[in-house]
């Protein structure tokens, strides 16, 4: 039960990273749902994530880092046909450098995400969870570069086997897009995505090892200031996992790389290696006397 719990807290991280469409693929970073039982429904309480990842390339914009330094998810006493339901909001930070900027980084605060999911255990390890919400718009001082001021949908379902150790996670996302803002960096604008993530781990103790793979890919081009369409990009990588259980909290640290890139922008057909490091941590549980041990 103590571990069905804490890799259901993993699966609490649901909602997105960070908003860098103006320099990647999606609004959701590929990859980030890696790891992350996300079909298993929360025990009811509150939970934290932080995240940092770091990925490098030979492009233009060839190094892009983000982070999440505060992430709350209420899983909520509330249920739907058996569904629990849970609520999440998140708001990153993100830096980008590479020869385009000599060198020389841009960092701002991104688009904040909301959103919602309900998710149902199946039982013999078997769970499925459904999620929508949606990125707010941001008038930062630095919208040209990282953040944009327009509404983005965004939503998918996991489905997850959480049993005997293992975590197998194939979770899918779509993202809505948006033609290019005036004012933008280069007329960029944003296609509509989908993301798919897959994990493979096993529980060894405390430990926990495995495989990770993700994709992404635009579904629809929209069109940039100049009023031509913006190329349709994809990517494609996979990589490793090693987590460990410390008791009051969990941490996994990944490592992945692309075998295929195509018109990502800010590196084109540019292969990327990209590190993150995620740590959850249950905050408050009703059925417990303080944070989930």
């Amino acid at each position: 039960m103590k571990t069905t719990i804490k890799l259901a807290a993993i699966g609490a991280a649901a909602l997105a990273v960070s908003s860098t469409a103006a320099l990647a693929l999606p609004q959701l970073p590929a990859g980030t749902t890696t790891g992350l039982a996300l079909g298993a429904p929360l025990p009811e309480g509150v939970y934290d994530i932080t995240i940092g990842s770091y990925g490098s390339s030979n492009g233009a914009l060839g190094n892009l880092s983000y982070a999440i330094p505060v992430w709350l998810i209420w899983s909520t006493p509330w249920q739907i046909a058996g569904g629990r339901i849970a609520l999440d909001t998140a708001t990153a930070v993100a830096d980008v450098w590479g020869p385009l900027t000599n060198g020389v980084g841009v960092d701002s605060w991104l688009n904040t995400l909301v959103e919602g999911s309900i998710a149902w255990n199946l039982h013999n390890g078997f769970n499925v969870s459904l999620r929508a919400g949606a990125w707010l718009p941001s008038t930062q001082t630095l919208p040209t570069m990282l953040s944009r001021d327009y509404t983005a949908f965004q939503g998918g379902g996991s489905v997850s086997y959480v049993a005997n150790g293992w975590n197998l996670t194939a979770t899918g996302l779509y993202g809505s897009g948006h033609d290019a803002q005036s004012g933008a960096l280069l007329g960029i604008a944003q296609n509509s995505w989908f993301n798919l993530d897959v994990t493979a781990t096993k529980k060894l103790g405390k430990m926990e090892v495995g495989a990770i793979a993700y994709g992404t890919w635009d579904v629809e081009s929209y069109k940039m200031l100049s009023g031509a369409s913006q190329a349709k990009a994809k990517e494609f990588a996979i990589g490793g996992l090693v987590g460990y259980d410390f008791g009051s909290f969990i941490a996994q640290a990944k490592l992945a790389g692309d075998v295929q890139a195509e018109n990502v922008i800010g590196r084109g057909d540019e292969k990327e290696v990209r590190g993150t490091l995620t740590i959850i941590k249950p905050l408050w549980n009703p059925a417990a006397d303080g944070p989930l041990k």
